[in-house]
C-alpha cells in the first residue's frame, strides 16, 4: 500500500512555532510548492505557508495544459520553448499519474476544398519547429491528417470549409492537484507546510537582514513568530505585496492578465482532441479541451489586462460573448450561455515591462519569462513564469539562497518522482479512475471504500467523484472547508457547478465526522458554497437555477 504522509495542518503548525528554519517560502501555488520541494530536498530546514488554501489562485485556474507554447515560437522565443517542452517531458516522467499527453488539432479551413498554402506551409514550418525544440521527446511527431480523421477527433467541427488538419502533441494536467502533489512531496522530504496561514511582517535585526516572519493563522486569527534566516516570495499575482513590504514602498513588478474558461456538456460541444481554434477579428487563438474522465469540454482562455481585485477576478459578460464568438466560428455546436456548466478566471503574474521598456499593446504579447531577485536583506523573490516550468524556476530560486545557508548541493528535482509516483498500477476502471488523480495513494482511497461501502457512491450526478474522495480529501489533503474539496481537491466546480451545488449538502454531511462539523458548520459550508456560485454565475451573466 502507498505510503500516505502526516500532511496535517496541526502538525505544521505545531512545528512552525518551535523550528528555526533556513527558508520560510511564502505562496502554496505551482512555484512556491516547486520551491519548498527544491528547497528541502537539497537538505534545508523549509516552511512554506499559504494565506489561502494550496493552489488558491492561479494555479488552479490554468487551462489544466502541460505544454512548450506554439505560438511562442512565434514570438522568437525560442527558448522559452525549448525549457517548456524540457520540463513537461519531466513531469511526464515524474508524475506518471498526473500529467500525460494530449493530442492537439489544428484544423485547416479553405474556400473549395482547398486551403491557402501559405497557412499551410506556416504551420507546418511552426509544427516542424516545434518538435525539433523538443516535442518528439513525448514520443509522437506532428503528422497532417484529412478532413475525415479531423471530424472524427472533433465532431463538433464546422463541416463546410474543413479541409483538413495537423494533430501535434503536448500534455495535459490537473494545476491544482499537482500544486496540492507538490505540498506533499515537500513534506515528505520534510518540509512543514501549512495552509490557512498569512505572512503578515518581516522581521528584521539591526543589519537589516530577515530573521523572523510573523504569521496568522486565517483559521483562529492567533498570531506567531516563525524564525527562519531567509525568505522566499513566490506569491505570484501578489508579489508586489510582499515586495512593498520589504521594501517599504509600492511596487509594480507585476502585470497581471485575466484569463477565463468556461464549460459545456460534451453532448453540446463534442471533442475527443484538443483543438486550436482561431478567434475572428483577433490575433489570437482558443483552446477546446475534453475534461479528462469527465463529460464535459472546457474553452479558453482570454488574456487581458486586469486592474481589478487580485483576490477576486471574474468571468465577465464579455468574457462569455468572446469565447462563445470564437467556438461558433469554427464549429457547428452553436453553443449559447445557457449551455455553459462552470466558469473560472485567473490571473496571469507576468513580468513588468523593465525601466524604459514600452507596455506591449497586448498582455498576450508580454514575456512568460520568469525572474530571480535578491535584495541581499535574506528575501529572494521568484516572479513571473508559467506553470509547465515551475520546477527550473524553483531551481534558479533557491540557487539564490547559497548567500544565506550553511550548505546547500545541487537540486534533486529533475528526476524525483512526485508523490503517488510508485509502482502501483490500476487493473480495473475504478482504479483507473483513482490512480489519475492519486497515484499509489488511491490505495488508500479504496481502503475507505473497503471499510465503509457507502462511500462508493458517486457523489455528484453526471461526474465521477466518489463520496470517499472528498472524506479523503479533508483527512490527508488538508481541506478545510467544502470550497476547498469542491473546486480544488475535485474539479467539481469547474466541471457543472449546478449539479455540483445540488449535491454540496450530501458531500458536506459525507466529511463532516471527518472535519468535526456540527450540523450549524455544514449548513455554514453549503451557503458559502452556494454564495460563491451565484457571484461568479451572476457576473457572467449566466442563469442560475439550484
Amino acid at each position: 500500500m502507498g505510503v500516505v504522509s502526516a500532511f496535517t495542518r496541526e502538525r505544521a503548525l505545531a512545528a512552525l512555532r518551535s523550528t528555526h528554519y533556513d527558508v520560510v517560502v511564502l505562496g502554496g501555488g505551482m512555484t512556491g510548492t516547486g520551491v519548498a520541494l527544491d528547497a528541502a530536498t537539497r537538505g534545508l530546514r523549509v516552511a512554506l505557508l499559504d494565506a489561502g488554501d494550496w493552489a488558491v489562485g492561479t494555479s488552479s485556474k490554468s487551462s489544466k495544459m502541460v505544454h512548450g507554447g506554439l505560438r511562442y515560437l512565434q514570438q522568437k522565443e525560442f527558448r522559452l520553448v525549448y525549457e517548456n517542452l524540457r520540463e513537461r517531458q519531466r513531469l511526464l516522467e515524474n508524475a506518471p499519474h498526473l500529467v500525460r499527453p494530449l493530442p492537439f488539432l489544428i484544423p485547416l479551413f479553405g474556400k473549395d476544398g482547398v486551403v491557402s498554402a501559405t497557412v499551410t506551409k506556416a504551420y507546418g514550418a511552426a509544427l516542424r519547429l516545434y518538435d525539433l525544440t523538443g516535442g518528439w521527446r513525448i514520443g509522437k511527431r506532428y503528422r497532417r491528417i484529412t478532413k475525415e480523421q479531423a471530424l472524427a477527433d472533433f465532431p463538433s467541427l464546422r463541416v463546410d470549409g474543413l479541409v483538413a488538419g495537423f494533430l501535434y502533441y503536448d500534455a495535459r494536467g490537473d494545476d491544482a492537484r499537482v500544486a496540492l502533489t507538490l505540498a506533499r512531496s515537500a513534506a515528505d522530504h520534510g518540509a512543514d507546510c501549512a495552509n490557512y496561514v498569512r505572512a503578515v511582517e518581516l522581521v528584521r535585526n539591526d543589519s537589516g537582514q530577515v530573521t523572523a516572519v510573523t504569521a496568522r493563522d486565517e483559521r483562529t486569527g492567533e498570531t506567531f513568530s516563525i524564525a527562519t534566516r531567509s525568505v522566499v516570495n513566490a506569491t505570484g499575482v501578489w508579489a508586489d505585496e510582499v515586495i512593498a513590504m520589504t521594501a517599504h514602498q509600492p511596487s509594480h513588478r507585476i502585470t497581471p492578465a485575466k484569463g477565463v474558461h468556461v464549460t459545456f456538456p460534451q453532448s453540446k460541444l463534442d471533442a475527443r482532441v484538443a483543438a486550436v481554434l482561431p478567434v475572428p477579428g483577433d490575433r489570437r487563438s482558443i483552446f477546446v479541451v475534453p475534461f479528462e474522465d469527465e463529460a464535459f469540454t472546457f474553452v479558453g482562455t482570454t488574456d487581458t489586462a486586469y486592474d481589478g481585485t487580485l483576490d477576486d477576478p471574474l468571468c465577465e459578460a464579455d468574457d462569455v460573448t468572446y469565447l462563445l464568438r470564437a467556438v461558433n466560428a469554427a464549429t457547428s455546436s452553436t453553443v449559447t450561455a445557457a449551455d455553459i456548466t462552470g466558469v473560472w478566471a485567473g490571473l496571469r503574474p507576468l513580468l513588468a515591462p523593465a525601466e524604459g521598456e514600452k507596455l506591449a499593446e497586448r498582455t498576450a504579447d508580454l514575456s512568460r519569462r520568469h525572474a530571480v531577485t535578491d535584495a541581499k536583506d535574506g528575501v529572494v523573490h521568484i516572479t513571473g513564469g508559467k506553470w509547465t516550468t515551475y520546477r527550473e524556476m524553483a531551481e534558479d530560486t533557491v540557487d539564490a539562497l547559497r548567500p544565506y545557508v550553511a550548505k546547500l548541493g545541487s537540486t534533486r528535482t529533475r528526476r524525483l518522482r512526485l508523490h503517488g509516483a510508485g509502482s502501483w498500477r490500476p487493473t480495473s476502471p475504478l482504479e483507473e479512475h483513482l490512480y489519475r488523480r492519486y497515484g499509489d495513494d488511491a490505495l488508500a482511497v479504496l481502503a475507505l471504500i473497503e471499510k465503509d461501502s457507502s462511500l462508493g457512491a458517486v457523489a455528484i450526478p453526471g461526474q465521477s467523484y466518489l463520496l470517499a474522495e472528498f472524506v479523503f480529501g479533508a483527512s490527508d489533503e488538508m481541506a478545510t472547508s467544502l470550497l476547498d474539496l469542491l473546486t480544488r481537491r475535485t474539479r467539481a466546480h469547474l466541471h457543472d457547478a449546478r449539479a455540483t451545488l445540488a449535491a454540496a449538502a450530501a458531500i458536506a454531511h459525507a466529511v463532516a465526522p471527518t472535519l468535526g462539523w456540527s450540523a450549524d458548520d455544514e449548513q455554514r459550508e453549503v451557503a458559502a458554497y452556494r454564495s460563491l456560485v451565484h457571484h461568479e454565475f451572476t457576473a457572467a451573466g449566466l442563469p442560475l437555477e439550484d
